[in-house]
């Protein structure tokens, strides 16, 4: 089986400027490169989407996904709360009769 290789942020800054700053076609760069041109343009498109945010490498997410993250957790956790507080009114309630 073979593995799946991975690239740093900094090889794909660089493989992108090689289309954008020395104006290369995608096929010469991947064949420069030695990747497809498929991952290449791929690669290609959050660059000029997201700028610097791109490809933020693992455990860092993205400012809008980081945000995202954020609020489902903090749904869960009032949810979490909101039970906690409709069994204890029906406890004092029951108590109270």
């Amino acid at each position: 089986m073979a593995t799946r290789r991975t690239y740093t942020r900094e090889f794909k800054l660089e493989a992108v400027q090689l289309l954008t700053g020395q104006g290369l076609s995608v096929a010469e760069a991947a064949r420069r490169l030695g990747v497809s041109e498929n991952l290449l343009r791929k690669w290609r498109q959050p660059l000029e989407a997201e700028g610097k945010q791109a490809f933020p490498g693992h455990g860092s997410l993205p400012p809008l996904e980081a945000e995202l993250h954020r609020l489902r957790a903090e749904n869960k956790r009032l949810r979490a709360e909101q039970e906690i507080l409709k069994k204890a009114a029906a406890y004092f309630a029951r108590e109270s009769l």
